[in-house]
């Protein structure tokens, strides 16, 4: 991008990058504002995350980021460093750095919530793990996750994995 590129992005329903998500979580990834978008002083993604009823996002950390998640719709639960929480409308959840986290979709609907991650780098990721959807084409999922999705992991935004691979819904 260009040093006199606007600091204006207006993006509009159906506008954002989209990917199907593997197993666990399935579902899709809509990234809404990420710096190779527009020109940004602070470094930021942002998001919208879909995950199926029945499924989750593993546990995992972020040892560079901060994340905020603000649940739109469905229930579920989240589990950060262990503890239940309920996601439903309106929940919002901040995660500092290195902070353990998963969400379960414990409900029939989908669970859908917004995601900003400072600095960027979680957009990065869903489109290296993902497919690109498209509209009118089918949901390819599950499918499994890329059989190199730790170095992904590791180039992108997420601390290494405890040993036991974490915690299960």
């Amino acid at each position: 991008m260009s040093e006199d590129a606007s600091q204006v992005h207006v993006v509009q329903p159906g506008d954002g990058r989209s990917f199907w998500q593997p197993v666990p979580a399935n579902g899709f990834i809509d990234v809404l504002m990420a710096p190779d978008m527009v020109a940004m002083e602070t470094k930021l993604g942002f998001g919208r995350q879909t995950v199926a009823p029945g499924c989750y996002v593993r546990e995992h950390a972020h040892d560079r980021n901060e994340e905020l998640i603000h649940v739109v719709a469905g229930r579920g639960r989240a589990v950060i460093e262990g503890v239940d929480h309920v996601m439903q409308p309106g929940s919002t959840f901040f995660l500092g750095r290195n902070r353990r986290h998963m969400f379960v979709n414990e409900g029939a609907d989908e669970l859908v919530f917004l995601w900003l991650i400072l600095p960027n780098g979680l957009e990065t990721f869903f489109a290296a793990i993902g497919r690109e959807k498209r509209d009118g084409a089918p949901d390819p999922t599950p499918f499994p996750r890329p059989a190199d999705v730790l170095a992904i992991e590791a180039r992108t935004v997420f601390a290494p994995p405890p040993p036991d691979g974490g915690r299960k819904p």
